[in-house]
């Protein structure tokens, strides 16, 4: 197999993953909707991947397309491929493509200790990077760092807002008319349902301030959970729910007709 074929199989298999967790991730917050169980994170919904009959295949599987997906973003980031330009705007959205993958890297790595140590996966990695956070936040003006973190997730959601609204995202896709008709309404509500997350992420930071939990920092667990307390909070959270089970079948979308971009200076495409 070529390297670019390489790199293409890379990329539609982290796309491909990152639709899995999505889907793990909607369906627990579909059942606490409806009072079955608490909404559950990525880590969460990798150690429920991990308990269940071939679990350490599947999460395997999984750990495989993270780190390919990883790759992908850092790809993207570093070599332009789908050439968003050296121009401010492109700095940003390529500045993002490289978070996202330094993330799902990160990710990859937790779901890998649940292959090595089982479900006592937190107990080896963490501390270094705990200890680092707590001296970090005991600085005097910590609080100052928690609201410029803060606005990382609030970037993102709202890039998800423009994307999901514009749906911008149509022209990477090599897919006929028919297809897109589906396509495109559930892509757009999954990454406006995934920018509602991650600015409500933002909002939980910025409102933590310098009372923030360096070990128990506010993931998209926290946010389902604050939804699922507004009045109303089970509806709310239902669609939610619905919106990140969408944005899993945006990622199994372009897992099968993104068009990924491999004009990369020295690549073969043979």
């Amino acid at each position: 197999m070529s390297p670019h074929h390489t790199l293409v199989l890379l990329a539609r298999s982290g796309y491909a993953a990152r639709g899995v967790l999505y889907l793990i991730i909607g369906i627990f917050a579909l059942l606490a909707a409806r009072d079955s169980s608490r909404p559950k994170d990525s880590h969460s919904s990798l150690e429920a991947l991990f308990s269940q009959p071939f679990g350490h295949f599947l999460v395997g599987l999984v750990v495989a397309g993270l780190l390919a997906f990883a790759a992908w973003r850092v790809l993207q980031a570093t070599r332009d491929v789908d050439h968003h330009g050296t121009e401010l705007k492109g700095l940003v959205i390529r500045g993002g493509l490289l978070a996202g993958g330094l993330v799902n890297g990160a990710l990859a790595f937790f779901a890998l200790g649940l292959l090595i140590d089982g479900l006592r996966s937190s107990g080896g990695g963490g501390g270094q990077t705990q200890d680092l956070l707590a001296t970090l936040l005991s600085w005097k003006y910590s609080n100052l760092v928690v609201y410029l973190v803060a606005l990382v997730p609030l970037g993102v959601g709202i890039a998800h807002f423009f994307k999901g609204w514009k749906a911008s995202f149509e022209k990477y896709f090599e897919a006929d008319e028919d297809v897109m008709r589906y396509v495109t309404p559930v892509s757009r509500f999954g990454l406006i349902a995934r920018g509602v997350a991650f600015v409500e992420i933002s909002v939980l930071l910025a409102i933590s301030g310098s009372s923030y939990q360096a070990m128990h920092p506010p993931g998209l667990k926290d946010a389902l959970n604050a939804l699922q307390n507004l009045p109303a909070g089970g509806v709310v959270l239902m669609v939610m729910a619905l919106g990140l089970i969408a944005f899993s079948v945006y990622s199994f979308a372009e897992a099968a007709w993104r068009r990924i971009n491999m004009d990369v200076p020295g690549m073969s495409h043979a």
